[in-house]
């Protein structure tokens, strides 16, 4: 599929800007990160490398995508060669990332891309827009997944996101965070994600009597059967879903008081003799809510979550940045930054050294003192080398077993779900420190 184009159009002016100015063998340095954390969040879940990998891989642009350049008037005075260049486009540069399903925090880069000028340029847009979203929402099902506490959470959202596409990669992301599965089924043919659900109110709506709805559904899917009970009135739904008897899987609610209820439905399903029916709960639930429901004791045994999740509605956006720390050219070797009010950047490739405690954010060049303690893992990974992967990503099975694993790592009050503790440390290197002052005393000059 071409990538070209998915770009904002001033990726592409500064590029014919770069060429034009015959600046194509500097070379780049960029990262990208979060500058503050959301409201209710106390680490963010990194997610979304596998396709920006895929996109880096892949970039290249089309004669109809050329062609469609040509006619802005924004490049009505750029020569032909900066065309001919991006028709021969494609990325040669480096990659170095936090693996998929690590917990970042406020000033880490995610990922450092080193490449020329023009390739590290172009891709700013697609990386921003695809790891700010899957990062959001695996860091909105990791607090999901928590507060069901060893409850299996299931993703529901895709009629809810803010596009088709956006529901495929809000299941994929979802997965990351800990989540049993997905309703979509792009989901589980593209990534290999599980797959959940049977049948809505309409399918028993569209049956004269109730009973004769579950019945068709029971000898459709079987052992797979639930039963959604709360079309009509839930306690008389359950008792006929229960006299059908098995096979099958259990009941799911989606509205009503489901503290209350679900306890009725356990009692009608437990007195029927079917005990290993489960209890799925679905409506608008979130993690508070779902909080709530595991405190009051409710016996559910899955929730479905939808909007909430596929959305973050509480958090809906990652401010995500990806700024220049260093640049390469005839001229010598820079170290940029940033300095305005609230937005200012630290010169250079960094590394994030992670310790039991805490973390520590320094030079890529540096070595860091154990001081007798535990040897610090540097999460910034290399991922692409001169324009070809290093090795296979992992899978989405071991990407999420790697996402829990750091999460459990993590102390119980960074994982609040009430409280911002920035109970997580994050130290900046006096390495670090050094060379931000004297690159920030070289600008004031």
């Amino acid at each position: 599929m071409p990538n070209g184009l998915l770009t904002d159009l001033y990726q592409l002016t500064m590029s014919a800007g770069y060429f034009e100015a015959g600046r194509l063998e500097e070379r780049a340095t960029f990262e990208l990160f979060v500058r503050r954390l959301p409201h209710h969040r106390n680490f963010i879940l990194a997610a979304g490398l596998e396709q920006a990998v895929e996109y880096l891989l892949n970039l290249r642009f089309t004669p109809d995508e050329i062609a469609y350049l040509r006619s802005l008037p924004q490049f009505a005075r750029t020569s032909d060669g900066f065309f001919k260049m991006l028709s021969e486009l494609r990325f040669t540069g480096d990659l170095f990332a936090v693996p998929e399903g690590t917990p970042i925090f406020a000033g880490e880069p995610y990922l450092t891309l080193r490449a020329p000028l023009v390739e590290a340029q172009i891709p700013e847009t697609y990386l921003l827009a695809m790891i700010g979203f899957q990062s959001m929402i695996a860091t909105k099902a990791a607090r999901v997944v928590k507060a069901a506490l060893g409850r299996d959470v299931v993703e529901f959202g895709t009629r809810r996101a803010h596009s088709p596409e956006a529901g495929v990669l809000a299941g994929r992301a979802a997965y990351i965070g800990g989540c049993a599965g997905t309703s979509n089924t792009e989901t589980g043919l593209r990534y290999g994600v599980p797959v959940f659900g049977t049948a809505s109110h309409s399918w028993v709506m569209s049956f004269e009597h109730e009973r004769e709805a579950f019945r068709q559904l029971q000898a459709l899917l079987g052992e797979n059967t639930a039963y959604l009970v709360d079309s009509y009135d839930t306690l008389e739904g359950t008792r006929r879903a229960a006299e059908l008897g098995r096979p099958l899987w259990g009941v799911r609610l989606d509205s009503g008081n489901l503290v209350e209820l679900t306890k009725a439905v356990r009692k009608v399903l437990d007195d029927a003799g079917l005990p290993e029916a489960k209890i799925m709960a679905t409506g608008d639930l979130n993690e508070y809510k779902i909080h709530e429901l595991v405190a009051a004791q409710a016996p559910i045994d899955v929730f479905g979550v939808g909007t909430e999740l596929a959305t973050s509605a509480d958090a809906p956006s990652l401010g995500v940045v990806y700024k220049m720390v260093e640049l390469e050219g005839d001229h010598g070797h820079r170290y940029t930054i940033k300095l305005s009010e609230d937005k200012h950047t630290l010169p250079g490739a960094k590394q994030i050294f992670r310790y039991p405690d805490h973390d520590q954010l320094g030079r890529s060049v540096e070595c860091p003192s154990c001081h007798g303690g535990p040897r610090p893992e540097a999460l910034l990974r290399p991922v692409i080398l001169r324009g070809k992967l290093v090795e296979p990503l992992p899978g989405i099975t071991q990407v999420r077993q790697y996402a829990a694993e750091s999460l459990a790592k993590l102390p119980a009050s960074c994982q609040s779900l009430f409280e911002k503790e920035h109970a997580w440390r994050v130290e900046i290197s006096p390495e670090l420190l050094g060379l931000y002052e004297k690159v920030r005393q070289g600008v004031a000059l």
